[in-house]
């Protein structure tokens, strides 16, 4: 019976420990006092410095401003606006301008609405890129990607960042339990069979 119930055993408090072990990621959230030792949930404790590294990371390596520049500047991009740039253009000067100076449109063909709308795009096309340059330039004084990620993070009840971190990782969590018990039980056999070799 005994080379039953200590593989199982075994199995149990491995399972077991890895469950606590996981639980203490995140509990307890609030700082214990037991004996002059202070217990605290992983997270909890340092939810600063993950938030501090996260937005490192992010900043630096997943989401740097210089790839939302490269991206947002980028000619090809800006290509795919002209046409819808190109339909406000024609708009404006056959009904919005008619509007606006109804003496001007008696005089304005559709020729010259053709060779405006030529050189609007035109010139459109020559300043899009500076003033790109120059919004990201501006953008770029005011958006600070780390401190907006450390932020966040920080404001993070640990309620919600326990909720966040399982929703993503509670397969890897559900494995690391399964596979304590995998080896608890390991170790109980290995144990069981010491002891037969040594009987």
């Amino acid at each position: 019976m005994w080379m039953v119930v200590i593989p199982v055993i075994s199995a149990f408090i491995g399972w077991v420990t890895n469950w606590v072990a996981i639980k203490m990621l995140f509990h307890p959230r609030e700082p214990i006092h037991l004996l002059g030792i202070t217990v605290q949930g992983i997270f909890p404790k340092r939810q600063r410095q993950f938030a501090e590294r996260l937005g490192k990371m992010v900043s630096e390596e997943l989401l740097s401003f210089s790839d939302i520049q490269t991206r947002v500047t980028n000619p090809e991009n800006l290509r795919r606006l002209m046409p819808i740039v190109e339909e406000h253009v024609d708009e404006f000067l056959r009904r919005r301008l008619t509007e606006l100076f109804p003496v001007i449109s008696m005089f304005i063909g559709e020729k010259t609405i053709g060779e405006l709308k030529t050189h609007f795009m035109n010139e459109l096309e020559r300043i899009f890129p500076i003033l790109m340059q120059r919004y990201m330039n501006h953008l770029q004084s005011e958006l600070d990607l780390e401190k907006i990620v450390v932020d966040k993070v920080t404001a993070l009840t640990s309620d919600r960042l326990e909720a966040l971190l399982m929703s993503v990782m509670a397969r890897e969590f559900r494995f690391v339990e399964i596979l304590g018990g995998i080896l608890g039980f390991l170790i109980g056999l290995l144990q069981v069979a010491i002891t037969l070799l040594a009987a």
